[in-house]
């Protein structure tokens, strides 16, 4: 090659750089387009069949509006094994086997049924500790689901029937992480269970938190108002105690120190005032989507917990009264064990607490229609339709 030719072949490179840009930048338009709904992982302990936990993924499940990336699932109510058959069962009944299901953490990070029970000698009986529980709570609205606190990894008969379908490959922790490094500050995280597997995220890559978008999570207890059913007069005496929270309050404190962009919190004062009424299930009952039969026959009465941090998300005019405060949860192994611990934004210990916009209140009727309206719609709606841009 001569030094005469150089300038001409930088030249066609330049060109062909140019031109490649071009060709890419044309693409990006549409590549975007496809890509505009906003993007959320739902991470949740998915007991069922129905309830709270259920409902509020069939929520996500029924806006088209959005692109729920997959479900990541985490011990809690009930074994993640368990939990993870569920989730299958019900993709299945509701025709979207399409949306990955990943099997999260087993265990909470310190917390185990030894030193539940330690605790509860020392402090007194828990109304509800989830996956550890050997009968159902005397309120509970359904007892047909077999406990099984001491074998963790065993599936039983489902009431709803076995998935025939199984979890994605590889475990929700990578999977969390995967998708905020592939989409940066575009994913938003909707936690409706023990944080544990957002917790190991953080422990396994620093960067995680700041790389999402937000954080939404449903737990946490600061001073309900009992309502009028039976499940919120539990926070009579422990109004800072919340189920979520206190089964693995390590892995909640350690979740409530990352950088997130945004952190929303639904404790349970929002939610006590709400309620999936029997009048509610039997309208759901007569709906037409697919999985609608399911949730008439295994419905269950219970306050609108999960769906609350979900609808929030949906729909922000829902919140009728929300407060800037530091939050974190007592890791203590004391009486307060998982208990919500807050201060005025800026007061804390500044041990890395981060603000938080805690939802206090919600509109409850309007909070009933949209669940509603997600639940028996026929095939999935948009929840708000984004108006056209303007040529």
């Amino acid at each position: 090659m001569t030094r005469r030719s150089l300038p001409l072949l930088r030249l066609i490179t330049v060109l062909t750089m140019v031109l490649a840009g071009g060709l890419a930048g044309a693409g990006v338009p549409a590549a975007r387009a496809a890509d505009a709904r906003p993007k959320v992982i739902f991470d949740q302990d998915t007991f069922g069949p129905g309830g709270s936990d259920m409902q509020s993924a069939l929520m996500l499940l029924q806006d088209r509006s959005i692109n729920l990336l997959g479900i990541t699932v985490v011990t809690g109510d009930g074994w993640r094994d368990e939990e993870v058959a569920h989730m299958l069962r019900l993709l299945e009944i509701a025709h979207r086997t399409t949306v990955p299901v990943y099997a999260g953490a087993e265990f909470p990070l310190l917390n185990t049924r030894r030193r539940e029970r330690a605790w509860q000698q020392l402090y007194g009986k828990l109304f509800y500790d989830g996956a550890y529980m050997r009968h159902w709570p005397p309120e509970s609205t359904v007892d047909w689901t077999a406990l099984h606190p001491s074998r963790p990894d065993w599936v039983p008969p489902l009431p709803e029937g076995a998935p025939s379908i199984r979890a994605a490959p590889g475990s929700a922790v990578t999977f969390l992480l995967r998708m905020v490094h592939k989409y940066p500050h575009q994913v938003t995280i909707i936690a409706a269970g023990p944080m544990t597997d957002l917790a190991l995220a953080a422990k396994l890559d620093p960067s995680f938190a700041s790389l999402a978008k937000q954080l939404v999570f449903m737990g946490g207890s600061f001073n309900p108002q009992p309502a009028d059913n039976p499940f919120a007069s539990d926070y009579d005496s422990g109004s800072r105690v919340e189920f979520n929270m206190r089964f693995d309050p390590e892995a909640a404190s350690i979740v409530l120190h990352q950088p997130w962009h945004k952190i929303t919190e639904v404790p349970v004062d929002a939610t006590s005032p709400t309620l999936m009424s029997r009048q509610m299930l039997r309208e759901v009952a007569r709906g037409h989507a697919p999985f609608d039969a399911y949730l008439g026959r295994f419905g269950q009465v219970y306050p609108l917990w999960d769906e609350s941090a979900v609808a929030v998300w949906l729909d922000p005019a829902l919140i009728t009264r929300e407060k800037t405060l530091q939050v974190d949860i007592d890791t203590g192994f004391t009486a307060d064990y998982g208990a919500t611990v807050s201060w005025p934004d800026g007061t804390g210990p500044d041990l890395g607490e981060q603000p938080v916009h805690v939802v206090f209140g919600l509109d409850v009727p309007q909070l009933n229609q949209l669940v509603l309206r997600l639940l028996t719609a026929p095939k999935p709606i948009a929840v708000f339709e984004r108006p056209a841009r303007k040529p």
